[in-house]
């Protein structure tokens, strides 16, 4: 028997990525629109709600706990198991340089304590919960991340812009391989713990290495400077996104790798797609007029760019 899924936010960065893997894998995808959807129907039969919904940081005090509340209604109603897309904010800024599933909590900041208070919502009503967390985003297309709106956005110009210190480790995930973890645990849901905490370990990488990856991925040599904040800091009486930018600045600054002590085991076959694969898919393809950036030179488990077929709205 195939097994359903209902995304939510499937046009957003996770989202989409995850419609793609699930449809891939031959689930029955459901892609939820709020414009025209209600969630208690559109998620009856569902096995798996995947909440990848991600208001702008400025709408997430207001929003996040009752979007929360929904999701947890429904799930108590069908039963499902639902998966959420975490981040680190969790950590605050006093995390250590090794994030762990077993890494306490503390989180110093708005956005942070709000992810804190979303997830604990979760474990208190014994709603079935995979937690899969990641650091920040390298997708295979542009979506409005760090990424591809600010490092890689003047590839054509021959820059690479780092909002950070350029020595400084960073945690990366790419979202094709994050998304084929997440369909791996959740044909393992009923195995799991009611909540269930999984880190993604993804790529630890410095500006330097970053940017040296990416000048191998073009063939070309580019230049690196550390991206200046004070736009952004004189921004912040205007423009609401600002504050919160600059409250999350400490992530570029402080040095961190995420480790997991239970997805290796839990998924022996899981196989991540080495680095200069990623980076190549997640470039557009004519940054400079006389050449290409190559694509993948070996094997993949699915297209980088499959646009899930079977997926459709309710």
């Amino acid at each position: 028997m195939s097994k359903s899924v209902l995304i939510l936010g499937a046009n957003g960065r996770f989202g989409r990525n995850a419609a793609a893997a699930f449809s891939w894998a031959n689930w029955n995808v459901t892609r939820f629109d709020r414009a025209t959807d209600t969630l208690p129907d559109a998620a009856w039969g569902a096995d798996i709600i995947i909440n990848a919904w991600n208001p702008a940081y400025p709408d997430w005090a207001r929003i996040v706990p009752e979007l929360t509340a929904q999701v947890i209604d429904t799930a108590k109603d069908t039963g499902a198991t639902v998966l959420i897309p975490g981040n680190i904010y969790n950590y605050g800024t006093d995390m250590p340089a090794e994030l762990r599933e077993s890494t306490p909590h503390n989180p110093t900041s708005p956005l942070g304590q709000i992810r804190n208070d979303m997830e604990q919502s979760y474990r208190d009503a014994r709603v079935r919960t995979i937690v899969l967390r990641a650091g920040d985003f390298i997708d295979t297309s542009a979506s409005g991340n760090w990424y591809d709106k600010v490092i890689t956005a003047k590839l054509g110009k021959g820059l690479v812009d780092y909002p950070g210190n350029l020595d400084v480790p960073h945690a990366w995930a790419f979202l094709h391989d994050l998304a084929d973890a997440a369909v791996m645990l959740c044909d393992k849901a009923a195995e799991l713990p009611v909540f269930f905490e999984a880190n993604f370990p993804g790529y630890t990488l410095t500006a330097r290495e970053l940017h040296h990856a990416i000048e191998q991925a073009t063939g070309r040599r580019l230049m690196l400077r550390e991206m200046p904040w004070w736009p952004v800091k004189l921004a912040r009486p205007f423009w609401p996104t600002a504050k919160p930018l600059l409250e999350m600045q400490y992530l570029w600054d402080t040095p961190h790798s995420i480790v997991s002590e239970r997805l290796g085991e839990l998924l022996p076959d899981f196989a991540p797609t080495p680095l200069h694969e990623a980076i190549a898919a997640s470039l557009p393809d004519h940054i400079d007029p006389n050449g290409k950036v190559a694509r993948s030179s070996c094997p993949i488990k699915r297209p980088f760019n499959f646009c899930c077929p079977n997926a459709k709205t309710t």
